[in-house]
């Protein structure tokens, strides 16, 4: 057995996956903390045991994400937009086009060549809304649970107007909505239209077919529905959305 291990080191989670011959065997997301490098060894110990592997069976251990640079212990550090881009070209057997990534601070949009090489990618300002982070805030304040809002979202006849694209005042906004009675059904269908919104700015070029959505964001249905009924196009998501990036990092041996 020969693995190769992607380790994705996010702004909010730690995303770790082992690949045999090219194909996800076992993989895990744990939350970001202190000692980044700890945390992803342990992680890779677990798999291995999950796996009845040693260390002897270990091709490659790849680090991307924000953190790559704390895990000294990689054979192989690359960047989160050439992984990510080289992920999704192998998951959609190059049928993506356009990346929509939702990450735990930010939001990429990045397109792609027929070989899934990175012709441009655009990241959103570090004060926008929108991204993991945001979700949690929301969440927060509205007293409910992220998992629930696809069900929430669709059960609300209408949506509210959200327009801060800071989340200090995107928060505020939101504090006001429910003082003003309004369902946090209705907010978070608003919030959801408001971010489609905010990619739909984003793009710079032409939106056809291959649009992915991927993060952990991406296995939203409301928020997926948002961004169709914004771009005038599908928006695919795959099996694992959160993982892309580590297994692309993993694939990039």
């Amino acid at each position: 057995m020969a693995y190769y291990i992607g380790v994705d080191l996010g702004s909010t989670a730690i995303k770790t996956v082992f690949t045999e011959n090219g194909r996800i065997v076992w993989l895990k997301a744990i939350p970001t903390a202190p000692g980044q490098e700890t945390l992803a060894k342990n992680v890779i110990t677990e798999g291995l045991q999950a796996l009845h592997a040693t260390e002897n069976d270990i091709a490659g251990i790849a680090a991307t994400g924000y953190g790559k640079s704390l895990m000294q212990s990689a054979d192989h550090v690359i960047d989160e937009v050439s992984a990510n881009a080289l992920g999704m070209h192998i998951l959609s057997n190059g049928q993506a086009k356009i990346i929509i990534n939702i990450g735990g601070q930010d939001i990429k949009i990045i397109q792609v060549d027929d070989a899934g090489k990175v012709i441009e990618f655009k990241m959103n300002d570090k004060c926008a809304a929108g991204t993991g982070r945001f979700f949690e805030m929301a969440a927060r304040i509205l007293d409910t649970s992220i998992y629930d809002f696809a069900r929430l979202s669709s059960e609300a006849p209408e949506a509210a107007t959200i327009n801060s694209t800071c989340v200090v005042f995107a928060e505020s906004e939101i504090v006001s909505l429910i003082a003003k009675g309004t369902p946090k059904e209705a907010i978070i269908k608003g919030l959801h239209e408001s971010i489609a919104r905010r990619i739909s700015g984003m793009m710079n070029v032409a939106v056809s077919d291959g649009v992915y959505l991927d993060g952990g964001s991406a296995n939203n249905t409301g928020l997926v529905e948002a961004i169709e009924d914004e771009l005038f196009t599908d928006v695919n998501v795959l099996q694992y959305p959160q993982f892309t990036v580590a297994y692309g990092a993993a694939s990039s041996f």
